[in-house]
């Protein structure tokens, strides 16, 4: 139904539980925004090779901002999560203390532009696996999110063979480049073309007068001979 208010029509609202429902879901869209995220980068994935040092990268993001924020790294070990590190940053200008529980290990966040980065120093073939790096925020009443980091660990990198790519890129080149160069001599061809056809539209022009002038037509230069006198 519709109500009527000077002479303009508006919608009747409707049952009170639709309006909370809407209600409901915008605060819930304005708490999913203000919602704490920790991130490892756009490619979760690093392959490394065996006795060389890596950086393990994790930032948390959080629109209202953070307070005892608590985060740690853990390792999946065939199923058993190992804790690697944990700490509890107090705010976001204080620099935490990071308690480290596996070897090899070193905090390199210091929790600037909200870095809570780890470095894995020596790695070998056990340190391949899935890491996950988690954090809870008590000021969004204990959110908390996670994002998982993926090493693997190798003996040598390989080289990765660019032929078929390099042999498909030249022969769209190629193909591009004699495409253009076709364009451009049916322009040239097309451009001579219109220039003889005019230079011939001229010389026709051009013998036409001179033919009019030898055959004494009208508008010729020949010298007219007066009409002889009847005796």
């Amino acid at each position: 139904m519709e109500v009527q208010w000077l002479g303009v029509e508006f919608p009747r609202p409707g049952p009170p539980h639709r309006a909370v429902g809407l209600i409901f879901s915008m605060l819930l869209g304005a708490w999913s925004a203000q919602a704490l995220e920790m991130l490892v980068g756009k490619i979760p994935f690093l392959q490394a090779v065996n006795g060389s040092t890596v950086m393990l990268p994790c930032s948390y993001a959080s629109c209202i901002g953070i307070e005892d924020l608590y985060f740690n790294w853990q390792f999946n070990d065939n199923g058993t999560m190992q804790k690697v590190c944990d700490s509890v940053i107090a705010s976001e200008t204080s620099v935490p203390k990071v308690a480290i529980y596996r070897e090899r290990v070193e905090f390199v966040g210091m929790n600037r532009a909200n870095n809570i980065s780890i470095l894995l120093w020596n790695i070998t073939f056990e340190d391949s696996g899935e890491y996950t790096c988690f954090g809870r925020n008590p000021k969004e009443k204990g959110r908390n999110h996670s994002a998982i980091f993926h090493l693997l660990v190798v003996d040598e990198l390989k080289v990765v063979d660019n032929t078929l790519t390099i042999m498909i890129a030249s022969a769209v080149g190629g193909a591009i480049a004699a495409l253009m160069g076709f364009m451009l001599l049916k322009n040239f061809t097309l451009y001579v073309l219109s220039k003889l056809e005019e230079r011939n539209k001229e010389c026709l022009v051009t013998s036409s007068g001179i033919d009019n002038t030898e055959n004494g037509l009208s508008g010729s230069k020949a010298d007219s001979k007066p009409t002889p006198k009847k005796k």
